[in-house]
């Protein structure tokens, strides 16, 4: 009889056990699909680990768009091509990105609307071993950037106003970690790098040879899907993001960036010695991008 009861004890335990993972199944399942509702009603917005997206990334961190009652999403990626794939899917509202691949996506059949210009802007820096100096020293060296967007215009730019003696060569590096670890290597001679990655390649004494700035041009934008800015729940959306972005500007305005240095390591992977050195930035509060720059890009 003890023995029984022994047994009886135990079937009841592992029975109770079976249950116990069955429910747990159960609510695994349906916590997914909360969590995939909650998603698909969030807006979704793709950033870089680059300094154009920083008022984004204080918003977040900081909780302003919690405040104001939006949820916003980040996809956080290393390479325009990504965030470009999920805004042409539709699995994203919107990114920051340039006018160049902006433009390139509206011809492909994906209308955009621009919320705001970025203060974004991309120096040509050259490898120290290279010995490359000035512009026309391009000759026969590599200059890393990406297809079809500003660091290929501006690639473009400077091979057209220097005219070197021999080809140069656009290597496409899409990932702008692993562009700035190549010149840091010295496997590339040149590239096109924005903030923070630009300051850590000048730490390093590699020479600018070139400034997106000095060209009067000014590419950086955050652009959304326009069929989300035609769905009244969605604009809601945008605007309440535009408010805390606005916010967002105003602290790092007042506070710099050094002031915020552990969402500038956090979120674009740079270390102390670069944040440190990073040049003193403005952030405007959220305005179209100017005309002649949208021309520009539609005419690449």
């Amino acid at each position: 009889m003890k023995y029984f009861c022994a047994f009886l004890t135990a079937l009841i335990l592992v029975a109770s056990c079976g249950q116990s993972y069955d429910e747990k199944q159960r609510i695994t399942k349906a916590e997914r699909a909360k969590q995939k509702t909650e998603d698909s009603l969030a807006l979704k917005v793709a950033v870089l680990p680059t300094l154009d997206g920083m008022p984004i990334f204080l918003a977040k961190e900081r909780r302003l768009f919690d405040t104001l009652h939006v949820d916003v999403r980040l996809r956080r990626w290393n390479a325009q091509m990504d965030g470009d794939t999920a805004l042409i899917g539709g699995s994203i509202e919107g990114a920051v990105t340039d006018l160049v691949r902006a433009e390139r996506i509206k011809k492909r059949g994906t209308p955009l609307t621009y919320v705001a210009a970025t203060n974004a802007y991309w120096q040509l820096v050259s490898n120290r071993l290279a010995r490359v100096k000035e512009l026309k020293q391009l000759s026969d060296k590599m200059i890393a950037m990406t297809r079809f967007s500003a660091t290929d215009y501006l690639a473009d730019l400077a091979v057209d106003s220097a005219k070197p003696k021999y080809d140069v060569f656009r290597v496409q590096i899409n990932d702008v970690q692993i562009r700035l670890r190549m010149l840091l290597n010295n496997e590339m001679d040149a590239m096109l790098l924005t903030e923070p990655q630009a300051t850590t390649a000048r730490l390093y004494r590699h020479p600018v040879l070139m400034d997106s700035r000095d060209k009067g041009i000014r590419f950086g934008v955050i652009a959304f899907r326009t069929a989300a800015m035609r769905d009244a729940r969605r604009r809601k959306q945008i605007q309440t993001f535009i408010k805390a972005y606005d916010m967002a500007c105003d602290s790092l305005n007042e506070r710099g960036l050094q002031h915020y240095s552990d969402l500038i390591m956090k979120y674009c992977g740079a270390d102390k010695k670069t944040v440190k050195a990073l040049p003193k930035m403005h952030f405007e509060h959220a305005a179209k991008p100017r005309i002649q720059d949208v021309l520009r890009a539609q005419k690449y």
